[in-house]
């Protein structure tokens, strides 16, 4: 159940996006302990996107989970810099993130919730 969102106004090639979302999923479903197949990544680029005023390359990530422990939110933000940085190029002064941990009444899957 875990949800990572990358956008970034820089463009990346078909194939390096979906390395990074191969990477980014593999690696926080198991920092987190859950299992891959719940992971869900995705990755907008190209976004009309500013950060500090001007338009160099960079992100903004939001990783959604049931049970998101605050206690690794700094491990996770480590984690999740390095991928950006080493897939996309993005420096990580250049990335902001938004962690949520979201109540299992308000996600939602197969017809239900959790």
């Amino acid at each position: 159940m875990p949800y990572l969102k990358i956008t970034t106004n820089k463009a990346i090639d078909a194939e390096p996006k979906l390395k990074l979302l191969k990477a980014a999923s593999k690696t926080i479903a198991a920092e987190l302990g859950k299992p891959e197949q719940y992971m869900m990544v995705s990755a907008e680029n190209q976004a009309a996107m500013l950060f500090g005023g001007n338009d160099a390359p960079c992100a903004f990530l939001e990783l959604r989970g049931i049970g998101l422990p605050i206690s690794k939110t700094e491990k996770l933000s480590q984690i999740l810099c390095a991928l950006v940085e080493s897939h996309a190029g993005i420096h990580p002064n250049r990335i902001y993130i938004n962690f949520a941990d979201i109540p299992t009444n308000l996600w939602g899957w197969n017809s239900e919730t959790f």
